[in-house]
């Protein structure tokens, strides 16, 4: 958990110094860093999602994702408990902030890969790295957005702390997967998608509610290892 702990510390330095100094700035500087991150986030995105190595198992991944999510109605339950949250705080709203920063902070392959890395060998230095990564991204995102980026902390403990012990507690059977893996590359390709959802929202280009797609990250990997037994 060493690497959490990590990215836990950078994202609540950074998150804090951007909340303080965006305060202070104008709206328009706010909204300009707001589309730096988004535009960064693009570049990941696609970079991510042009790794796929089986088009096919993309497309059915985002596809069936995007539908289930949708049925599902998960961006509507997360924008529910975030409204929850933000009426214990006065101020700004926080919902936009946490939701943002939590989907960037724990979509991407750094995210899984490393936490995977960490609880199987102990080695956070993938985490590391995704430490300074969110740590800065942090900064800007509060400066645009508020203090609702922080609370992405709880998402972060949670979601890439408890990937780690149950890395930590599966050891055996996770032993085969590593980043070079069919599984580890689809499931990195559909994280790139839902991440070029993101950055499309960050630049208030479309509304494409990236959290319906998350049901994609589980179906990529399975699909990777299914069309391996097709003639």
């Amino acid at each position: 958990m060493v690497g959490t702990w990590i990215n836990l510390g950078t994202v609540l330095v950074g998150g804090t110094l951007g909340w303080l100094l965006g305060e202070r700035l104008p709206p328009r500087v706010r909204q300009g860093a707001g589309w730096g991150v988004g535009l960064v986030t693009l570049v990941l995105g696609f970079r991510l999602a042009l790794g796929t190595q089986h088009l096919l198992v993309l497309m059915l991944a985002v596809i069936l994702g995007g539908v289930l999510g949708s049925l599902m109605r998960i961006a509507n339950h997360l924008e529910r408990l975030s409204r929850r949250v933000e009426g214990l705080f006065s101020g700004r709203p926080l919902a936009e902030g946490f939701l943002t920063a939590s989907l960037l902070f724990c979509l991407g392959p750094l995210t899984i890969l490393g936490a995977i890395q960490d609880g199987l060998f102990g080695d956070w230095s993938l985490l590391g790295a995704k430490a300074i990564l969110d740590g800065v991204s942090a900064m800007a995102l509060a400066a645009a957005l508020g203090p609702g980026v922080l609370l992405s902390l709880v998402v972060i403990l949670g979601y890439q702390g408890g990937l780690t012990l149950v890395a930590r507690l599966l050891s055996t059977s996770l032993a085969g997967f590593s980043p070079e893996s069919a599984a580890a590359v689809e499931l990195s390709a559909a994280g790139g998608v839902i991440v070029i959802a993101l950055g499309l929202s960050l630049l208030e280009l479309r509304d494409l509610r990236p959290a319906n797609f998350l049901p994609a990250l589980l179906l990529a990997p399975l699909l990777a290892q299914l069309i391996r037994f097709l003639p």
